[in-house]
């Protein structure tokens, strides 16, 4: 462990993570005097940053508001996000002269490259007199007064410390549980994480009717676990993704099911009716992709002609239309994850400050702590108004 002998450079505040909560946080701290460093294990700071919307970050959701966000804990980012909007962080993006455009369902991406975000997050460091160090990772953090800090290169102190180094997802990144491991070493409870906003797996039948459609995508409203998206559900060769179905996973546990309506804004019963002569494909053709309704009438329809159906047994396959039961074996893993579901309890901090009740001066930031968003730019914006709300108090 590192001692307070060994501290060679003291700061008023360190931020382990150059992330977007990381650096928000030490960009607000350092505006308000604070004496503040970065420090960033990979070699270039903000890399999900910049692999963010295909290249071009959605960096916030102009309808960010509670609702939209997963914890054991719900009220807790109720504070953050109305302390930090996102009108807030599009002011930023324009003052900084960077085009950007509304892609669908409030989402905002650059028109350009996420790395126009990074270059702005940095420029508002260098003018905020925050030290940036890349390449550096912490292997001890201990309390010495303050903080002290053991990295590869250097030992380091603070008075207060803030770990905003993210969670498990996308380990090709550099994610680790760091965080994690800082919480338990100091007493505070976590939530156990899993992945979100990630592929599902099948198995057996439904992996091979999954696979045989792959590249097939539906429209849909997709249920699990009282949660409901109208997004696009994508067949692939290992089960089932598209947007409908990486906004479910995040509520989804392994055991449940999903409910898939193939008749969103239709009435199927009404539809059955009006085509008892035409057929089951037929009907699902007017409303999805032939190969699907043809794959799914054999499988899933009745052996009767429509026709021949009586009331009781057309009402039932009408149910099935309006949902459809699918139940994935698995996600697809901390490697296609976009976001970690749960994290450090929230319970654990100040709403206001995220500032751990039990370990003054120790903060917690971000993708780290027990709130997860939508699919979308909402994360994004929880790392803005975090890592703004624990800068004011750092």
């Amino acid at each position: 462990m590192c001692s307070a002998r060994e501290v060679r450079l003291h700061y008023d505040v360190i931020v382990i993570g150059g992330g977007a909560a990381g650096l928000m946080c030490a960009i607000e701290a350092g505006r308000r005097g604070r004496r503040v460093s970065v420090i960033e294990r990979n070699r270039e700071v903000g890399r999900k940053i910049l692999i963010s919307g295909g290249g071009r970050c959605n960096f916030t959701n102009l309808h960010a508001r509670p609702e939209n966000f997963l914890s054991e804990n719900p009220d807790f980012c109720r504070s953050a996000l109305a302390r930090y909007r996102p009108a807030d962080f599009v002011a930023q993006v324009e003052q900084h002269g960077i085009a950007w455009h509304e892609k669908k369902l409030g989402q905002l991406f650059c028109d350009g490259s996420a790395r126009q975000i990074v270059r702005m997050l940095l420029a508002e460091c260098a003018a905020a007199g925050v030290a940036v160090r890349t390449g550096c990772e912490v292997e001890a953090v201990a309390r010495s007064g303050g903080f002290a800090l053991r990295t590869r290169q250097d030992a380091l102190g603070c008075d207060a410390l803030v770990i905003a180094t993210g969670g498990l997802s996308i380990p090709k990144l550099g994610a680790t549980d760091f965080a994690l491991r800082v919480a338990r070493q100091f007493g505070v409870s976590v939530v156990e994480p899993r992945p979100g906003l990630v592929p599902l797996r099948c198995e057996g039948d439904d992996l091979a009717f999954c696979a045989a459609l792959a590249g097939v995508s539906l429209d849909t409203r997709t249920r699990c676990d009282g949660a409901s998206f109208r997004e696009n559900v994508l067949f692939t060769h290992r089960g089932l993704s598209g947007p409908a179905v990486l906004q479910v996973s995040s509520y989804w546990r392994p055991g449940a099911e999903l409910e898939i309506d193939l008749f969103p804004d239709g009435d199927p019963l009404a539809a059955l009716r009006d085509a008892r002569e035409r057929g089951l494909t037929r009907v699902l053709e007017a409303r999805q992709p032939r190969r699907f309704a043809q794959a799914w009438a054999a499988r899933h329809g009745p052996a009767q002609p429509l026709a021949a159906l009586g009331a009781r047994a057309l009402a039932e396959l009408a149910q099935r239309l309006h949902g459809w039961r699918v139940r994935p074996s698995d996600s697809e893993g901390w490697a296609k994850a976009e976001v970690t579901v749960a994290g450090v309890d929230t319970r654990e901090l100040s709403s206001r400050t995220f500032e751990c009740r039990r370990v003054p001066g120790l903060f917690f930031v971000g993708e780290a702590v027990d709130v997860t968003g939508w699919l979308g730019g909402y994360n994004f914006q929880w790392a803005w108004a975090s890592g703004f709300a624990a800068g004011r108090a750092v």
